[in-house]
């Protein structure tokens, strides 16, 4: 999970004889197994109306809280950690972080929790420069509150009297289910015979997701967690034996003490299976799940299993007056979900065995994506290299966990030598097969894993085997191959900001310009923030659940609602036909509220189900019948290229300039490509909520929702009841996160909420569950694009031919301006003569995909990367002075002939190759390639010129609103939408400065559309500029209304000044309004002034891969981004940071997969990977250029959300120079150098591009006609 419900439960174990501290999911936990157990929430450790935690002191005044909605859960991690250790380690800071969300500004996270509070990279060291000063500190760790562990709630007294008392079972009966909460092994065995279909739940990781999920109902669930037989560990002589409700942390945390207390020998199963669980999700589910619960699940994907079942662990099996002892091996798994055991029986324990002499053992797992786990062990003839037994058992190969036995019997007696590794790998290639249309996808990835599993499994056992006497006996391990066997080790964190002082001189109370944290931050710590959700439920208030489509294109033949009206709470069924007003919706018309006769994709909104509770709507939704008749779909660019499938309107996707033919025919050489990069899902921690409220009269109606734009809400929901926009009221507090996805899809849902609300005159509520979100909503668009690029032998380009093919989804939405922005940023930062792009939008039969951070010129600066990088390899020159020798120098014209005014690229390329020692560091990586045959490590710098302006210049527009109160407080209103960016607090700042007051006095409560009508979207990275400006402009029309009193009496207050203005009587209100001038441009003529101006920023980054798995590891990144003069460094560069780190996952990790049908398979983070905590680079430098003030926009300053996003780019061409090192080494390999790497470089395209003996074992003949699990949309 994400992470962001984390609390801390307290409970005295008995077994232990103390009290134990864990975190947990609270998603997560039923409320009936928290018998005995203390709930600490963040609520619970401290309060902005008393006093902050010192964990919510550090966070917030460090600058750890950026949209908030993760912030408790991260709050209440490192609660629970330093509530078990109030002095930590680096590495379990690191552990306890591992897979929360990464939005946040990701290097405070960290550091303020090491050492309680002192980050020793946060220092108040200066640099000096032509008397301009850079800081390094954006907080002052000294001002921090110790942390005193005598200061923390006690553990309830209640409860604590109870630890001695006499457990009885308990019984909870629900509607459908009943829990039963057992206190002995007699009681269980006894319910198990009368009821052997009963489930047994302990952490719940698996059951309740099932049921809320899956929609699985199981009548009894029996928690078996207070027995204390299976609790019990007992250290024997054959092992170690925990019983099965033992947690995952316990055995982790008694495996680590039995290896710091045993021999070596004996514990390289424990050593395994602790690197395993190194990388086994977070603490919240390891303190909660359970061994036997992992081993019951029966999941062939698992961790752990493949490692029980190689080292020979031992289960015993009890039932009503049964018991037997088995071991673990191939038999036990029948598939997916099943084992051996009988109804009536429970798994008791487990022995994991010691290792013996002469025997190892190792895990392997591929790191980022989890698709194939095992474990591997060898036993050798005493003193000898001669194979007595060899186990390797694999998880994520089939329906149940594999094993290899006939490879692994044919191997016993022989010399662990390069002829058994030959013969190991062929072994397994026949005996481990996968179909080409495997679930799961990824084939010949997968089987590729097996064989590099256990070559490092060859490579550890012969390096240990060559430490030992027997060294003379055994193959000679190269040096070069020893660094495949060490595993990724991350080192602490080392992380620089380097941000430009305020002038000299510049009043004190002028806050313009300082670090400060994010106004709301110490409220987002204590979870007193305000989000959509948090709204206290209406005394008659009622809850939604979407009906959706299940077909990608179809007819709807009937839709039947009986057995839903059946469903307790049931209020009504919601359709089409219940419209008030209008059906139709969408930017362009072309969408529906509801589907009426036919759906255009999976998801497709065809009704809705409301009732009492959003247990009982989301279980009437499901048992709707929907029946169809199925017709053609389009799901892929592919698909809609071969139907020739577009949307059409009146507009024009082209841009050309030069003379392309010439170009060509001047050009000396000349590539043709293709390049593909895949979508994005936007992982807004805060999925998509409305709330809609009927005011009883004149057709008015309430609305609160998370959206970047109140405007178009307004206006739909409006249009949708049939009443004029100056009935609906919208309403944000704030986001918890948009990226884009909540600026027009949001009102596909407020739409239906507000339909909801008119039918049945009462309160409705909808907040979609992740899986929904992800379902309904679509994303950034996957492009593909064929490029054909002239250059010269130097790499200078000459000219450039682009089509550009988006995956808009089933209506336009905002693809088109999509598609332009592609097609301004064709060129990133080099002047091309002679160009042409062009683009279409692929009208497919999947969710309308949306904007997302960056808006296009992520996906155009990307393609253009990819060629420029394959013209250095070409011409053979370094790609950084072929990247410097194209680039614009400031005054020249774009492709789009608008001047580049002010064009720091050359300051910002500099600046980050002195920073980032790139030559020195290229030198380095060149020779830790050389030495290194497995393992190899890339370098890429990359710049990026980020254009700001909406394409459509009236909307470049905003309004504020202030009102002085007579008392001199100020109470400020603009149109932007706070989600995280910190704009309610830079709006604050200008006001603070325009006004002279201090920031104490000014506060922002809400936007909304009675406040400030006609809003633009929050989008663009304009809030800032935009709503700075109205804001500027209305607090100077308050001080003009001033200026005579301040006249009068110079030497007065403020609060002077304004009570005699309000006697007067002057008015104390003001509007302020702004739009960007001298905006315009034309397709037609390619002419005009289409941007107000550009953001630059270069970065460098090194990584390591893994050549055998295609893990990477994120060594180091610089940048040096140019954000005009800053209004808020800590700000600016958590936008820096965290746009950058969204921009690995797009580059690196989010990997979209669709079934052929267009079903979404990715639908929750078990399947689609964002960035965590520890995807963070290792070193992280991030400096704001100095002394560039920007004349357009608010006090000098520059938009920061999305131009850092495109900079993670440097992560992929980093990958991409390791792979080619990989390629290039040794005599034999002829691979072609301009080789291809689409986004994301996922590990699967890593390790198949890193091409060797073990790829080349592996391929997989394609039938003809087959259809894959999955497919590129």
């Amino acid at each position: 999970g994400c992470g962001a419900c984390t609390v801390m439960l307290s409970r005295f174990d008995r077994l232990q004889n103390k009290i134990v501290h864990s975190s947990a999911n609270a998603c997560l936990i039923p409320i009936c197994a928290l018998h005995h157990v203390a709930v600490t929430t963040v609520e619970g450790i401290g309060s902005t109306k008393t006093r902050l935690h010192p964990v919510q002191e550090r966070i917030s005044k460090s600058h750890g809280s950026q949209c908030g909605f993760c912030t408790p859960g991260i709050v209440m991690s490192m609660y629970t950690l330093l509530r078990n250790n109030p002095e930590p380690s680096m590495e379990e800071i690191e552990n306890t972080f591992r897979g929360v969300c990464p939005w946040s500004s990701p290097s405070p996270d960290v550091g303020c929790c090491e050492g309680k509070g002192k980050n020793p990279n946060c220092c108040l060291n200066e640099k000096e420069d032509n008397s301009v000063t850079l800081l390094q500190s954006l907080f002052n760790p000294e001002e921090f509150m110790p942390l005193d562990p005598t200061q923390e709630p006690i553990f309830p007294p209640e409860l604590l009297q109870l630890r001695n008392a006499p457990r009885r079972q308990l019984c909870f009966q629900g509607e459908r289910v009943r829990w039963i909460q057992v206190a002995t092994l007699k009681e269980l065995l006894d319910l198990k015979a009368q009821h052997p279909e009963a489930m047994l739940v302990v952490g719940n990781t698996k059951v309740g997701i099932e049921m809320k999920f899956e929609n699985k109902v199981y009548p009894v669930l029996v928690c078996p967690a207070w027995i204390p037989e299976l609790n019990a560990v007992e250290h024997g002589t054959e092992g170690i034996s925990f019983g099965a409700s033992c947690t995952l942390s316990f055995m982790e945390e008694t495996l680590a003490s039995a290896v710091t207390k045993l021999p070596a020998h004996k514990t390289e199963v424990f050593q395994g299976i602790l690197e395993q669980l190194r990388w086994f999700s977070g603490k919240q589910i390891k303190s909660v799940a359970s061994i036997g619960g992992n081993i019951m699940a029966a999941s062939p994907a698992s961790d752990l299993n493949p490692l029980f079942m190689a080292s020979g662990a031992q289960l015993t099996l009890v039932s009503k007056g049964k018991r037997r002892t088995i071991q673990m091996d191939h038999t036990f798994y029948m598939g997916f979900g099943k084992t051996i055991l009988t109804p009536e029986e429970i798994l008791l324990s487990i022995q994991i065995p010691y290792s013996r002499e002469d025997e190892y053992f190792s895990a392997f797992k591929q790191i980022s994506r989890h698709d194939v786990t095992c474990g591997m062990r060898v036993l050798f003839n005493q003193g000898t290299i001669q194979v007595q037994e060899l186990e390797m058992s694999f998880g994520g190969l089939g329906n149940r966990i594999l094993q290899a036995p006939e490879t692994s019997r044919k191997q016993t007696g022989r010399d662990w030598d390069e002829s058994l590794l030959v013969d190991v790998c062929a072994g397994l290639e026949e005996e481990l097969r996968l179909a080409p249309d495997a679930p799961g996808g990824k084939v010949e990835f997968r089987r590729t894993l097996t064989l590099s599993f256990f070559f490092k499994f060859y490579l550890t056992v012969l390096l240990k085997l060559s430490k030992k006497s027997m060294r003379g006996k055994c193959d000679k391990l190269d040096p070069t191959c020893v660094s495949a066997t060490f595993h990724f080790h991350k080192d602490p964190p080392a992380n620089v900001q380097l941000f430009q002082e305020v002038p000299r001189g510049q009043s004190e109370e002028d806050m313009v310009g300082r670090p400060l944290p994010h106004l709301a931050a110490a409220m987002q710590a204590c979870g007193e923030a305000v989000y959509c959700d948090d709204i206290p439920l209406y005394s008659n208030e009622l809850y939604l659940w979407l009906v959706t489509s299940t077909k990608a294109h179809a007819r709807i033949k009937s839709i039947d609602t009986s057995e839903a009206q059946n469903v307790p709470g049931f209020e009504c069924f919601l359709s089409a036909d219940d419209i008030p007003g209008s059906n139709i919706t969408g930017l362009f018309s072309d969408e529906t509220v509801f589907a009426k006769d036919e759906v255009t994709c999976i998801g497709h909104i065809i009704g809705a189900v409301v009732a009492d509770t959003p247990e009982h709507a989301q279980r009437a939704a499901r048992a709707v019948k929907i029946t169809y008749e199925e017709l053609p779909a389009i799901i892929s660019i592919e698909d809609a290229l071969k139907e020739k499938s577009f949307h059409t309107g009146n507009f024009l996707l082209k841009i050309e300039k030069g003379d392309l033919q010439k170009g060509f025919a001047d050009a000396e050489h000349i590539l043709e490509g293709e390049v593909y990069i895949g979508g994005q899902k936007h992982f807004y921690l805060e999925t998509h909520c409305t709330i809609a409220v009927p005011k009883g009269e004149s057709g008015e109606m309430e609305l609160f929702v998370s959206t970047q734009n109140i405007n178009v809400t307004q206006r739909y929901v409006s249009k949708v009841l049939g009443v004029p926009p100056n009935r609906i009221l919208v309403h944000v507090k704030r986001l918890g996160g948009g990226f884009g996805g909540k600026e027009s899809r949001t009102t596909i849902l407020s739409t239906v909420v507000a339909v909801a609300a008119h039918k049945t005159g009462r309160p409705v509520r909808c907040m979609l569950d992740r899986d929904e979100d992800m379902l309904v909503m679509g994303g950034r668009h996957p492009f593909m694009a064929r490029y054909k690029v002239g250059f010269l032998k130097n790499g200078k380009v000459v000219a450039l031919e682009v089509e550009y093919h988006s995956n808009a989804g089933n209506s336009i939405d905002l693809s088109k301006s999509i598609m332009e922005s592609a097609l301004f940023n064709m060129d990133n930062c080099y002047k091309i003569p002679n160009i042409r792009g062009t683009g279409k939008l692929c009208k497919t039969n999947l969710p309308s995909n949306t904007a997302f951070r960056g808006f296009g010129a992520p996906q155009g600066m990307f393609i253009a990367e990819s060629w420029m990088s394959k013209i250095a390899v070409k011409c053979g020159r370094p790609p950084e002075e072929v990247r410097r020798l194209n680039m614009y120098e400031d005054g020249d014209l774009t492709h789009f002939n608008q001047k580049l005014e002010g064009f720091m690229v050359p300051r910002c390329w500099s600046e980050c190759l002195e920073n980032s020692q790139y030559h020195a560091r290229r030198m380095e990586v060149e020779t830790f390639n050389r030495e290194n045959a497995w393992k190899k490590r890339g370098l890429a710098i990359i710049p990026t010129k980020f254009s700001i302006s909406i394409g459509i210049p009236f909307l470049n527009q905003a309004g504020a609103l202030v009102h002085v109160y007579t008392d001199g407080s100020v109470l400020l209103t603009h149109g932007g939408i706070e989600m995280g960016q910190g704009l309610h607090t830079k709006m604050i700042q200008v006001a603070n400065r325009v006004l002279g007051i201090p920031m104490s006095k000014i506060y922002i409560s809400e936007t909304s559309t009675n406040t400030v009508p006609n809003t633009s979207a929050t989008s663009a990275s304009l809030g800032t500029d935009l709503n700075g400006m109205a804001v500027q402009a209305a607090c100077k029309t308050i001080l003009e209304r001033l200026k005579p009193f301040k006249d009068q009496n110079p030497n007065g207050s403020w609060e002077d000044w304004v009570s005699a203005a309000y006697r007067a009587p002057v008015s104390l209100s003001a509007t302020g309004f702004y739009s960007t001038p001298n905006l315009g441009y034309n397709f037609e003529t390619n002419s005009g002034n289409r941007f107000n101006y550009f953001c630059y920023g270069v970065a460098c980054s090194e990584v390591e891969i893994d050549c055998l798995t295609g893990d990477y590891q994120n060594i180091r990144t610089d940048i040096v981004m140019d954000v005009g003069t800053s209004l808020n460094p800590a700000i600016d560069i958590g936008q820096v940071e965290g746009g950058f780190v969204q921009g690995l996952g797009l580059f690196t990790l989010e990997e979209l997969h669709y079934s052929p049908e267009g079903k979404l398979l990715t639908q929750g983070l078990d399947s689609y990977k964002i960035p965590a905590c520890g995807d963070i680079p290792t070193k992280f430098h991030v400096t704001l250029l100095r002394d560039c003030p920007n004349q357009k926009a608010i006090f000098s300053s520059k938009a920061v959300g999305e131009p850092p996003l495109f900079l993670a780019a440097s992560i992929f061409f980093a990958i991409k120079d390791a792979i080619g090192a990989a390629r290039a080494q040794g005599s034999e390999s002829q691979l072609d150098p301009l080789f291809q790497l689409d986004s994301p470089a996922t590990p699967e395209r890593i390790r198949n591009a890193c091409m060797d003996r073990f790829t080349k074992l592996c391929g997989t003949e394609v039938p003809a006609n087959f259809k894959p699990w999955c497919k590129r949309v």
